[in-house]
């Protein structure tokens, strides 16, 4: 008896290289011990939250006998965290943002798949560079679309503009960017954005459905040296940005971020009903109660950022001591080096063989390199300089 769809099992069995990796991490550690193990498989924030959050918690259980406390709001969240995340937003983006461009969401990927589900027909295409983030693929597969990638410019992983101009065809609906980029940790530059925007105002010329600039952009805070990460919303009109708090405040369980339309888009009050809309019906209704209120008394705090600089600067010690050959990633909290030999499956199972766990390049479209988080201690970084020593003396 075929008990789940077969577009499932095909899901399953392609499933997420760094889920695969982390759950080998638990194994790896339950037999070799904890400290035997150096995990940069999975980007999950270790930083505890800003102060501000256990401030918040303390506040807020003295509110909780209040009727409702923990009930339904608007599909697109609280009205006053809406109004104080406008305020953030406006500072960030260096544009005035009302809060009704704005919808509050159950993190980046439930801003993405609103996003997707008020502006895609069936067929439509999504183009993004690669190497991507992983679940782009079946955040479009969601809404009957397909996931186009054009492939970035090798080592710096820079935006391949000419190569986007000629992927661009009628089915293109969305442009999709995630920057600072997971897993490469490059940020586009201005003059890479204005590029891309020359090419999509060219190509919406002769079309009556305009294609949308999506930003993804949970990791628009953490940019390293003074890197600026620029604003879409001044550089191209129909830019929408999706975010998320899960590594700003360390809150990646709590699943609150947003969708902000342009507000220089004229007639954007259907779009924003038609993500509204699609928050509710997709089944998320609305971001959870909690973190909303807890956002709404955050907003501003972040995580220590020199803290992931200084880990930054460690793997890079590392890789270098052992010879790697890598970009030195601008922004985020992620290594992408080259794989020696050229096949990252091999390799990140070479790795594996030392107890280092990355996962690699091919999981993110983009086979010979391999993916380091360094959200993990400076300690755990550096006890693992001797491993990856090893595995180089056996390329």
């Amino acid at each position: 008896m075929q008990l789940i769809s077969t577009q499932m099992t095909g899901y399953i069995e392609r499933a997420s290289w760094i889920r695969k990796m982390f759950e080998e991490g638990i194994r790896l550690k339950n037999e070799f011990g904890a400290d035997a193990v150096f995990d940069f498989s999975l980007g999950n924030p270790d930083l505890p939250p800003p102060s501000s959050i256990k401030e918040a918690l303390a506040e807020l259980a003295d509110q909780a006998d209040q009727p409702f406390f923990l009930g339904y709001m608007p599909n697109f969240g609280y009205p006053a965290v809406r109004e104080r995340l406008a305020e953030e937003v406006s500072k960030e983006q260096g544009v005035e943002v009302p809060a009704e461009c704005l919808v509050i969401t159950c993190g980046a990927a439930g801003a993405l798949n609103s996003v997707f589900r008020a502006v895609l027909e069936p067929g439509d295409e999504i183009l993004t560079p690669a190497p991507f983030f992983v679940e782009y693929g079946f955040y479009a597969e969601n809404h009957s679309a397909t996931l186009t990638t054009v492939p970035s410019k090798p080592h710096t992983f820079e935006l391949d503009l000419e190569g986007i101009d000629a992927a661009i065809n009628d089915k293109t609906r969305v442009v999709l960017i995630n920057s600072p980029n997971n897993p490469t940790g490059a940020v586009y530059s201005r003059q890479e954005l204005e590029g891309l925007a020359a090419i999509l105002n060219k190509h919406n010329e002769k079309r009556d459905r305009p294609i949308f600039l999506l930003s993804d952009e949970p990791y628009r805070f953490l940019a390293f040296d003074g890197v600026e990460v620029p604003s879409l919303l001044d550089i191209y009109h129909y830019s929408i940005v999706c975010s998320s708090f899960s590594k700003s405040l360390s809150m990646a369980g709590e699943r609150v971020g947003y969708a902000l339309v342009n507000p220089a888009i004229e007639g954007k009050e259907p779009l924003l009903g038609a993500i509204v809309m699609a928050n509710r019906i997709l089944g998320f209704v609305n971001a959870p109660a909690l973190a909303q209120k807890l956002l709404g008394k955050a907003l501003g705090s972040s995580v220590d950022v020199s803290i992931y600089d200084t880990r930054r600067k460690a793997m890079a010690e590392v890789l270098d001591n052992a010879g790697f050959e890598y970009t030195m990633p601008k922004g985020a909290f992620y290594f992408f080096p080259k794989a020696p030999g050229g096949d990252d499956v091999k390799f990140c199972a070479m790795l594996q063989e030392e107890k280092i766990l990355a996962v690699p390049g091919t999981g993110f479209g983009c086979p010979g390199y391999f993916r380091l988080a360094f959200c993990v201690g400076e300690d755990v970084i550096m006890r693992a300089k001797d491993a990856f020593v090893k595995v180089m003396n056996k390329v």
